[in-house]
């Protein structure tokens, strides 16, 4: 087609063109700016196309195009419309580019909010497609106007979810930190292993989980390995737990309500921030010095109801799936990562009522799990177990004489009082449950003897040499109601 100029617009060539509309690429020539033109070529719809660009025209939200001016005459009717900015999504599909897994975690959660925006004003939409999704090299994310004059239907949002989720898997590459991650969330988006459609603020709470993550080990120091082999593995399994607190993953958790115990709602008491541990000289348990690489670590004990989320995670995934989680050398009779007594804890628990004799919540310390159950976690969240020396130097970093410190009895950990909690954070330290550590390390009653795995720090059952309690043990797979962890995490 020939450029045409109607009014202010120069249309310089076609973009599409569909059954009752030709969409162009233009220039508004009175302040020589690119600009997009929806030209209605069926006159037949005047009046529909017209309450259509109303809608539009109403809505103000910045990752949404605007409208910038409406035309309608005998011989032409037009809306000029903002040319937003970057690549659409399908033309990146189109031309195999893929995303780093942050950027498309930046992306879907920018896009979450765009359309829950929608949603939150009443607004109905045309299909979502890619083609409507711009994203630029800065990681700009802009959609398309899709508002349109119709009543809502949420049936539009599921499809529009369940389209993206077939569409966008080619922009994620294989291989790269958190792209199993984004992968789920795209399967979860198509419907695949959840008894119901995943909605816009869920996938924002996901995206948002996964971001974090991976915007926070990018800026780490690499932190050591688990020693877990991956090779070989399904691409979807890595889900998202990271950093956040006990309601962070409440979406998740409503895919598994159906037909089971409900959980009391009270107001969760806010679980402190992870303690940061400076680069530098520490005392060891041993009396040595270590040098340490700066880390954070948990100022409490992992809670029954942040490990409840967890369990609720990988019900969602096939056994092969599950599998990733699995540190290296698990036992094969070792199937899943189910505290003893689970049952029977959780249903306390959710109650607020008594188990083993004592009162307990779900802001109790897990207890009842072990090591690899423990190392599980951990590597959901992002982290690890710490070593002894990690956790020596969180305790010593504030605390100098930690025999001092009194052992907390069992309760919620965010009720431990003053004696049992350190000037830098750390709560039950030297009580509540011991911990499971990393690795093995040499008793120092035998330092040339084999090393074992140690467990840290006293209990209420056993509440001897509080917070310079140590055990060895040689069995990973023990269990007892006195002993939990805490997680190590990177750097900020």
């Amino acid at each position: 087609m020939e450029e045409r100029i109607i009014g202010d617009y120069r249309l310089i060539e076609p973009i599409h063109t569909g059954s009752v509309t030709t969409t162009w690429l233009a220039e508004q020539t009175s302040v020589r700016r690119e600009v997009t033109v929806i030209e209605l070529t069926d006159f037949s719809q005047r009046e529909a196309f017209l309450n259509d660009t109303r809608v539009k025209a109403s809505v103000d939200h910045p990752l949404i195009g605007s409208v910038y001016e409406a035309i309608s005459e005998d011989d032409h009717c037009l809306v000029a419309m903002e040319k937003l900015p970057g690549r659409t999504l399908a033309e990146r599909i189109a031309s195999g580019e893929t995303l780093l897994p942050v950027e498309f975690s930046h992306l879907l959660r920018m896009l979450s909010e765009a359309m829950l925006h929608l949603a939150a004003k009443g607004i109905a939409t045309e299909p979502l497609t890619p083609a409507a999704i711009h994203f630029d090299n800065q990681g700009v994310l802009r959609v398309g106007n899709i508002a349109c004059a119709s009543t809502p239907d949420p049936a539009t949002a599921a499809e529009d979810i369940a389209r993206l989720g077939q569409s966008l898997p080619p922009l994620i590459p294989n291989g790269r930190p958190g792209a199993s991650r984004a992968l789920t969330v795209l399967a979860w988006m198509r419907g695949e292993g959840i008894e119901r459609a995943i909605t816009w603020q869920e996938i924002h709470s996901y995206s948002e989980q996964i971001e974090s993550q991976l915007v926070e080990v990018s800026h780490s120091p690499k932190t050591p390995s688990t020693g877990r082999v991956r090779g070989k593995k399904s691409p979807l399994p890595a889900i998202l737990g990271v950093v956040g607190g006990l309601a962070v993953l409440a979406g998740a958790a409503a895919f598994l309500a159906k037909g089971k115990e409900t959980t009391v709602k009270v107001p969760p008491p806010s679980l402190p921030e992870p303690v940061s541990i400076a680069t530098g000289k520490y005392p060891s348990p041993d009396g040595a010095t270590e040098n340490l690489k700066a880390f954070r670590i948990s100022a409490c004990e992992v809670t029954i109801g942040e490990y409840l989320e967890f369990l609720e995670m990988l019900e969602l995934l096939d056994a092969e799936s599950r599998s990733i989680y699995d540190a290296e050398g698990q036992p094969n009779e070792k199937s899943g990562h189910q505290p003893k007594d689970w049952a029977e804890m959780l249903s306390a628990a959710r109650k607020g009522g008594t188990w083993d004799g004592r009162s307990i919540d779900l802001f109790c310390p897990i207890t009842n799990i072990d090591w690899w159950d423990a190392a599980a976690y951990c590597d959901w969240k992002g982290g690890r177990l710490p070593t002894q020396e990690e956790w020596f130097a969180a305790l010593r970093e504030k605390v100098e004489k930690p025999e001092f410190l009194q052992p907390a009895s069992w309760g919620p950990v965010t009720s431990i009082g003053k004696d049992d909690q350190t000037d830098n954070g750390l709560f039950g330290m030297a009580g509540s449950v011991s911990e499971w550590t990393r690795r093995p390390a040499a008793n120092p009653a035998n330092p040339l003897g084999k090393k074992s795995f140690v467990i840290i720090g006293a209990s209420f059952l056993k509440p001897a040499d509080g917070a310079l309690a140590r055990d060895w043990t040689d069995d990973r797979q023990q269990q007892r109601p006195d002993l939990g962890f805490r997680i190590v995490l990177p750097a900020n």
